[in-house]
């Protein structure tokens, strides 16, 4: 190890108990869509659509960690990390979406969780990372007010019977894009562009959250977010104005009713529609104390008012509408940074930024970076993925990590994302975000660079924690 190297390594120390970890979805790398008594999805229906994901690809085998968790925790131990983030799969575990519990399927998640805990990994259980059964959806989904109800009943009956083996159980991954890009731009299932119900999706997605916290009771909860640095492109009244509309709906909307019991008025005053769906007491349901909140981070947006510019900041592969209910007109530019194979801008800055506005603006709640990674064009060679780039951006953000810590953020962890390459959505199997490749036709899994990086910047950490005597 060169001096340099050393002392880059020295300086990404981070307190005792700090959680070291990765993280997954259950969609994306299960497969076994069919096995065990597995219910339909939405993205199972998703993609057998035509023209809906790139290349035609589907989720059916993913990286088959139905059948290969074992090697999986095997990999994950080796590396060290010391928590895994993972999701369960609600048509796995409730077909329908609703009536009896599918005991093969909550089996499944029960070997998950001991073989991690045999290991020393402490499981992290997502309920919902956007694979609503599809017998839900077929009455009408989540603007549909009694599917928020329907995901509190299979929360407390997953809770009920994991209870014993979890760490921490969280919600609803990421609420904006389960309802904006599922009900409004249509590049994620179910595929609707239906503006006015992407806002009582997203409502309906937080009276989600809410239900399931207070029907869980859970020794440690929490609530999982994407938040973005917004920033507007120059200084003028519409730049302004447009980085006030995104903050809104991407950040606050969400931040404000999880962590205060309140929307925004000034969001609320830019929705195209009357907002009747909210009844008498959802708010105060929506904001039930929670023990912890989950960030996740990859971007900032930087954004314009002034006519031009390209409509969306991620878009997918395939014909969309905006996301953005009520601010289609809003623009999103290039703020001059190095982008990833997605094409998002990597900006670190922009993590300690959400992170101390949180910690600023909010009331004290614990925090974890719940998903942080970057897709690149991984080339093997000589056997091996010399990926530099990911690991720089890793380095990168765990610095920001650290500054964010440095400067009183109570920050708890780091789950970089993805554990393994996998069926990335809209994009199928053509984006790789995995700290391990893994070779889609054999299944083979291979550590990358950038993980042994990981594991011993891990390695660093642990060993200068205090140890019981």
């Amino acid at each position: 190890m060169t001096t340099q190297e050393e002392q880059t390594r020295a300086g990404l120390r981070f307190p005792a108990g700090f959680a070291w970890g990765s993280a997954t979805s259950a969609y994306q790398i299960e497969g076994a869509v069919d096995e065990d008594g597995r219910g339909v999805s939405i993205w199972d229906t998703f993609t057998r659509t035509p023209g809906r994901i790139l290349n035609g690809h589907n989720a059916d085998v993913a990286i088959d960690h139905y059948h290969r968790y074992r090697e999986d925790v095997r990999i994950m131990a080796e590396l060290g990390l010391s928590a895994y983030r993972f999701s369960v799969s609600w048509p796995r575990i409730q077909p329908a979406g609703s009536g009896p519990i599918n005991q093969k399927g909550l089996d499944f998640y029960r070997r998950l969780a001991d073989e991690l805990r045999r290991h020393g990994i402490d499981p992290w259980l997502t309920l919902y990372h956007w694979d609503l059964p599809q017998e839900l959806e077929d009455k009408g989904g989540w603007p549909n007010r009694d599917t928020a109800y329907r995901f509190a009943d299979y929360a407390a009956a997953v809770h009920d019977e994991l209870k014993d083996y979890i760490h921490t159980f969280s919600t609803v991954n990421e609420p904006w894009c389960a309802a904006f890009l599922g009900y409004a731009s249509g590049e994620h299932a179910p595929g609707r562009r239906e503006p006015q119900n992407a806002i009582r999706g997203a409502h309906h997605l937080n009276l989600a959250h809410g239900l399931s916290v207070q029907a869980m009771n859970a020794r440690r909860v929490g609530g999982c977010v994407n938040l973005y640095a917004v920033t507007p492109a120059t200084d003028s009244a519409e730049d302004l104005e447009a980085a006030r509309r995104i903050d809104g709906l991407q950040n606050r909307f969400f931040l404000d009713a999880m962590l205060t019991g309140r929307y925004p008025e000034d969001v609320l005053a830019d929705l195209p529609l009357e907002i009747d769906f909210i009844e008498p007491g959802d708010m105060k349901t929506i904001g039930a104390p929670i023990d912890v909140l989950l960030v996740n981070y990859y971007s900032r947006f930087t954004v314009s008012g002034a006519p031009g510019g390209r409509q969306s900041a991620a878009a997918a592969p395939t014909d969309t509408a905006s996301p953005w209910v009520g601010s289609e007109h809003v623009s999103f530019v290039s703020g001059g940074h190095p982008t990833t194979a997605m094409g998002w801008e990597i900006d670190e800055g922009g993590l300690v930024e959400v992170l101390t506005r949180v910690a600023r603006e909010y009331p004290p709640i614990p925090m974890v970076v719940s998903e942080n990674g970057a897709a690149f064009e991984d080339v093997l060679e000589d056997g091996r993925i010399h990926d530099r780039e990911r690991q720089a951006y890793v380095e990168a953000h765990l610095g920001a990590c650290k500054e964010a810590i440095e400067a009183g953020v109570p920050l708890e962890g780091y789950f970089a994302w993805s554990l393994m390459d996998n069926f990335e959505w809209a994009w199928g199997y053509g984006k790789r975000f995995g700290l391990v490749r893994v070779d889609f036709e054999t299944q083979e899994r291979l550590v990358k660079d950038s993980a042994l990086w990981y594991s011993e910047i891990i390695r660093q950490n642990r060993r200068h924690e205090p140890t019981d005597s």
